[in-house]
């Protein structure tokens, strides 16, 4: 199947410093591209994958799960890893839950991660029947252009395959679980008025992460898509002040160490 226009993997070879974007359920590396494009302009190298099922019509989607999803990043993540001396990843909804488990999985190797609206738990009061009805019904109604931004529309499926939808929701339980071992810097930007991803998935995330650098803040002016939202400059800004001071440190203690040894 064609891809979807606009919803093509995005990469940019820069310098030694290195981010991996993660895009959302239903959604395509769209939702991050003007995000990608910031950090590539600032000399950054930069890889947005296109995540398994995603970018050409719900059916495909219904063929993938979790791991498909999780395997495709892990993959990115490991050919940066070769290229930069640091990597950090960034996260939208789901993408945010994937850069958990990649943060929780390899350890030092990830120098920071930033989420936007990260996804921790399904609450839909019928998630609890998936396992069940998707057997029965194949899709239900999707959502996309969660964005307050007169204008601004996000690429996505507008129906919802119940079969990666279960996988989904076992993934959470699954990343939920792993959340104690994330200790990188972390960056997370939430909006209060979320009509996807509640606002007590990022108080969760908080709460149970072993991060001691934490910087928490408001997107006040956006809805859930906050990437292509009224606050996109502030994230787009905020993230490079992350990964330049981060960077910065990293450097200064490795001319430290060679200075004195």
């Amino acid at each position: 199947m064609p891809v979807l226009p606009g919803a093509e993997p995005y990469r940019h070879e820069g310098g030694e410093v290195g981010v991996l974007l993660c895009h959302g359920f239903t959604g395509t590396p769209q939702s991050l591209r003007p995000w990608a494009e910031h950090l590539a302009a600032r000399g950054l190298t930069v890889s947005l994958p296109l995540l398994p099922g995603h970018g050409t019509r719900w059916q495909d989607l219904a063929l993938t799960g979790w791991q498909d999803w999780y395997a495709e990043v892990d993959r990115e993540l490991r050919a940066l890893s070769e290229r930069c001396t640091q990597v950090f990843v960034f996260g939208l909804s789901m993408g945010g839950a994937l850069t958990l488990r990649l943060a929780a999985k390899h350890g030092d190797a990830i120098s920071g991660i930033v989420l936007v609206n990260p996804f921790n738990k399904m609450r839909d009061p019928m998630a609890f029947a998936l396992p069940v009805a998707r057997h029965f019904v194949r899709s239900t109604k999707g959502v996309v252009s969660d964005i307050a931004k007169e204008g601004s529309e996000e690429v996505g499926y507008t129906r919802v395959p119940l079969h990666a939808a279960h996988s989904l929701r076992r993934f959470s339980r699954l990343v939920d679980a792993e959340l104690p071992q994330v200790t990188q810097p972390l960056l997370l930007l939430h909006s209060p008025q979320d009509h996807v991803v509640a606002p007590a998935d990022s108080a969760r995330i908080l709460g149970r992460v072993s991060s001691t650098d934490v910087t928490e803040l408001l997107l006040e002016q956006s809805y859930h898509v906050a990437t292509l939202d009224h606050d996109a400059d502030r994230i787009f800004d905020e993230s490079v002040s992350f990964v330049d001071r981060l960077a910065s440190d990293a450097k200064d203690s490795r001319e430290g160490t060679t200075a004195g040894g």
